[in-house]
């Protein structure tokens, strides 16, 4: 990289209108000024000019942002359709040249960036020759910086400690996929105990013989291929589910069911659109997966639809080893289900009851869909205190937390590790006998490269991530999802299944040997999470509190919906029931410093009393 980002420069970040993406684009303006250079994000009039840059008025109005903003170097984003993509950044660079805007001819513009999908990054590097350099999303902040020629040497020391975390994790991970020392691993046995792979068999027993013998955390996988001929799809789904056992790595069969197997379940689906998944439809296709998968245990998703009858399904045909929930989501607030928002909870909270006698472990997915709807850290904190707090209410014994990591994607660690020892905090003080809790972090949705040996690489350094939430317990985590590092360019098969958990495994073994040894820091009381784990655990136990004085009965299905609909939880990016959840789509969420805080019309924090004030008042 030869280019060099000057004190004088003034970067211009901008988006088509077409795109509502700009959270991207909020946290890279936040990284500029945090070392000292100039950014604008483009206004509501230049983002529709780039709609159709061709257009001559359109690239007038591109022209006068350029000009009246003194912009030197431009940044375009585009997540859409990567054809699109590349059409409006080859416009936007013939535009450019018509209007001699570039440096060589005279212009202001020294350089030209493009952010998008991987896709869109590859036809942009083959046919736009003006453009700098590409972004796909999964670079760390410091890749970020460099790329886009800031010095090293002025990126303040406080932002290169904790942007160094994620580096040091990363050059970790490139020297365990690079040594290639974790292919040679073997399965764990975990047979010692009685019910081992019977139909009796449980998370909690083999917990229990895992703690007992210091083995591993459990490793679990979501599965699920999709093919046009259903009835092709469910026998290639069998044939992995007997492939994954007979190779012993994993664990847990997490069921990569299709939408209509969740939401048309035994119905007919002529003429339905299915969209990704396995599409089981029958309870025999059920059971049949579980019979193929023994000794592993097997879960699947929740329905959308007929929640408590499904449940009993699971249990009867699979022995689902844990019941997963989304409470507020799955339904039409999110367009995943047909139930309104008060049908879901209430279908959730009578499937819960259902759970609690039954004595099987029950996982919330509650926070990070919170978070992909713009939601700041706290809710995601209070939303998972929330599902805790109901579940014990209505008889849940052993709770799995899950906890997923890079959401958003431009989440620093060190705020990841504040977030998931915050929420860890909070939901253990409801411990006692009665009651259990048992992590499982993952990876972030959206996180993995689509270059396999990127990906693999941050396999390894969300490991790390996950070791360093608990780094000196190691019990800690009893579960981990392992999203394989396919994720972000193909559907994972048994081989990349495997080859994802011997990652991981390798990796947590590793990380654990060198923080004994001293090669590496030990997180324990980093000062920047341990402020930021201190402040969430303050501003979580402002809005709980808030919420336990104005909502009669909170932990109920009627309750949940008051704490989402009076605007205690905050979903600013909410796409359906924006009428119905106006109060929680008021309000202005901002990356700040590699966390999501709430933020007033000026940009600047705002405190939780400050909102619990406002959302009491109204």
């Amino acid at each position: 990289m030869t280019f060099r980002l000057n004190r004088t420069d003034c970067v211009g970040l901008a988006r088509p209108a077409l795109d509502a993406h700009t959270l991207g684009l909020t946290s890279l303006a936040q990284l500029l000024g945090e070392c000292g250079r100039r950014c604008v994000l483009a206004d509501s009039d230049a983002c529709m000019c780039l709609n159709a840059p061709d257009v001559p008025e359109n690239l007038d109005g591109i022209s006068r942002w350029i000009m009246a903003q003194g912009i030197t170097v431009l940044g375009l984003s585009y997540r859409l359709d990567p054809q699109d993509g590349a059409r409006i950044a080859a416009l936007l660079a013939q535009g450019l040249k018509i209007r001699r805007l570039l440096k060589d001819q005279g212009g202001p513009i020294r350089a030209v960036f493009f952010a998008g999908l991987p896709k869109t990054c590859d036809l942009i590097r083959q046919q736009v020759k003006e453009v700098t350099a590409t972004f796909e999303g999964d670079e760390t902040a410091a890749e970020t910086l460099v790329r886009l020629g800031v010095d090293p040497a002025i990126i303040p020391t406080d932002l290169k400690t904790s942007v160094r975390y994620d580096e040091d994790r990363m050059a970790f991970g490139r020297d365990l996929i690079r040594k290639g020392e974790y292919m040679a691993l073997r399965p764990i046995d975990r047979s010692g105990y009685p019910d081992f792979g019977t139909r009796q068999d449980t998370l909690v027993a083999r917990l229990t013989h895992g703690r007992q013998h210091g083995l591993p955390p459990l490793m679990r996988a979501h599965v699920g291929p999709f093919l046009a001929d259903r009835k092709d799809a469910v026998r290639l789904f069998l044939a992995w589910t007997r492939a994954l056992a007979a190779s012993g790595h994993l664990d847990v069969l997490s069921i990569g069911a299709s939408q209509l197997t969740q939401s048309n379940f035994g119905e007919s689906w002529e003429g339905k659109p299915n969209g990704g998944g396995v599409p089981l439809n029958t309870p025999e296709e059920f059971e049949a997966v579980a019979n193929a998968a023994s000794p592993m245990l097997v879960r699947t998703y929740a329905g959308t639809r007929d929640i408590p009858a499904l449940a009993r399904m699971y249990e009867e045909k699979i022995n689902i080893t844990w019941h997963a929930l989304s409470l507020w989501w799955f339904c039409r607030v999110d367009d995943r289900g047909p139930y309104s928002l008060r049908e879901n909870l209430q279908q959730h909270c009578e499937a819960l009851r259902y759970i609690a006698s039954t004595g099987k472990p029950f996982e919330p997915n509650v926070s990070h869909h919170f978070a992909f709807r713009g939601g700041d850290d706290v809710t995601g904190v209070v939303a998972a205190v929330l599902a805790a707090r109901t579940a014990k209410a209505l008889g849940i014994r052993h709770f799995v937390l899950q906890v997923m990591l890079n959401t958003p994607r431009a989440t620093w660690g060190v705020q990841d590790l504040a977030k998931a020892r915050a929420t860890l905090a909070l939901v253990h003080e409801l411990e006692d006998s009665d009651f259990r809790v048992i992590l499982q972090p993952r990876g972030g949705l959206d996180y993995f490269s689509a270059s396999p040996e990127k990906a693999k690489a941050q396999l390894a350094a969300v490991t790390a991530l996950m070791d360093d939430i608990e780094p000196h317990d190691l019990g800690s985590p009893q579960v981990i999802h392992v999203v394989s590092y396919s994720e972000g360019y193909a559907l994972a098969d048994p081989s990349v299944v495997d080859e994802s958990i011997k990652i991981t495994r390798h990796a947590l073994n590793e990380y654990r040997r060198l923080r004994q040894e001293g090669d590496i820091d030990d997180m324990t009381r980093h000062p920047e999470v341990t402020l930021r784990t201190a402040e969430l655990l303050a501003e979580t136990r402002t809005v709980l509190r808030a919420i336990e004085a104005t909502i009669r009965e909170p932990y109920t299905a009627e309750g949940l919906y008051q704490a989402f609909a009076m605007g205690f939880l905050t979903a600013p990016y909410l796409w359906e029931c924006r009428n119905e959840l106006a109060k929680a789509v008021q309000w202005q969420t901002r990356l700040i410093r590699g966390s999501v805080k709430v933020v007033d019309s000026g940009g600047l924090p705002v405190p939780s009393a400050e909102r619990m004030a406002q959302v009491q008042r109204t």
